[in-house]
């Protein structure tokens, strides 16, 4: 197991590599730069643009470099903990994502968490009851829960909120902790406001999981070794979560390590609906100010997700069914 381990991280390295690369040339495919922006803003707003000072930042942040020398000079920071510096919010870029990174995997692990807790039993209820009418209605919530988009959900929660739960319209705290340190009473306000953003990211996640858990647990129900364990007198619940649910659960391990990346980067526009702090609002402004450093650090870190979350699921997977490890 350990080998099987270390030869998945060994393969990360140069998957990296290839990864920031591609990062680099994809945030420089806009035209101009960050000063260009900030250079048009201020020519339509009739302010004075002095280009001497425009081309002294360029300098100083190596923008007037060719790509190559841009992008050895970005990589090395990042290897050495420097993501490079906001020009928009004229601060780090690490320390622009610190702030925010700790909530946005607050909410994207209580979604996943959610996701899995009603979706994986529903699945099952399901297959075990297909062609009846339980079945045929979870089939059509599921349905809803996959056409309707996540930012009309969040209007729905908002609403349900304010005027059923007397709860907020948005946001992860109230006025008074928003801007407190850190303390038990700032934790609780943090969970009574967490249940909305939770709900509204992984509704549509949750349907797709659902769908998915049922699919896989009728193909299991089919097996001869199902059948047999039923002719050998075992209960029916020994025979549903011993046997068939420990095999169809290994496709919602395997896509486990994509929904990571996707909880983090498709909670933005309901983090911008719903006014949450976390790093989507943020990764949205840098794209549209072309804040290269800030967008391109927010790349690489999707990324990373994304190879950690399928090492995860491998790992996973590899200890649920050790065939895998063949």
């Amino acid at each position: 197991m350990l080998t099987y381990i270390v030869r998945r991280l060994l393969r990360l390295i140069p998957t990296l590599v290839v990864i920031s690369i591609m990062t680099f040339i994809i945030i420089q495919l806009p035209p101009g730069d960050f000063f260009d922006s900030l250079q048009a803003q201020l020519a339509e707003s009739e302010s004075r643009a002095d280009q001497q000072a425009f081309d002294a930042l360029r300098k100083q942040y190596h923008l007037d470099e060719p790509l190559w020398k841009q992008y050895l000079f970005w990589i090395g920071g990042c290897v050495q903990g420097d993501f490079g510096y906001s020009f928009e919010w004229r601060r780090p870029v690490a320390d622009l994502i610190g702030e925010r990174l700790g909530l946005t995997f607050v909410m994207s692990l209580g979604s996943l968490v959610f996701m899995w807790a009603v979706a994986i039993p529903i699945g099952i209820y399901s297959a075990r009851n297909r062609l009846k009418w339980s079945d045929y209605s979870l089939t059509f919530v599921a349905f809803i829960g996959l056409c309707v988009p996540n930012f009309v959900i969040a209007l729905i929660a908002m609403y349900a909120s304010v005027f059923w739960f007397g709860g907020s319209a948005g946001g992860l705290f109230s006025q008074e902790y928003k801007y407190a340190a850190w303390s038990l009473a700032k934790v609780w306000d943090l969970l009574r406001h967490l249940w909305v953003p939770v709900v509204v990211i992984g509704a549509a996640g949750t349907a797709t999981m659902m769908r998915l858990m049922r699919t896989s647990m009728l193909d299991v129900l089919d097996r001869a070794y199902i059948t047999t364990a039923r002719a050998k007198g075992l209960a029916e619940r020994w025979v549903i979560y011993k046997y068939a649910v420990r095999v169809a659960i290994n496709p919602m391990i395997s896509i486990m390590g994509m929904q990571i990346p996707q909880l983090v980067s498709g909670s933005i526009i309901v983090a911008i609906v719903l006014g949450l702090p976390t790093t989507g609002p943020l990764f949205y402004r840098a794209l549209e100010t072309q804040d290269m450093y800030l967008a391109g650090t927010f790349l690489m870190l999707l990324a990373i997700l994304l190879l950690l979350g399928n090492l995860l699921a491998d790992i996973l997977l590899a200890l649920v069914d050790p065939r895998i490890r063949l």
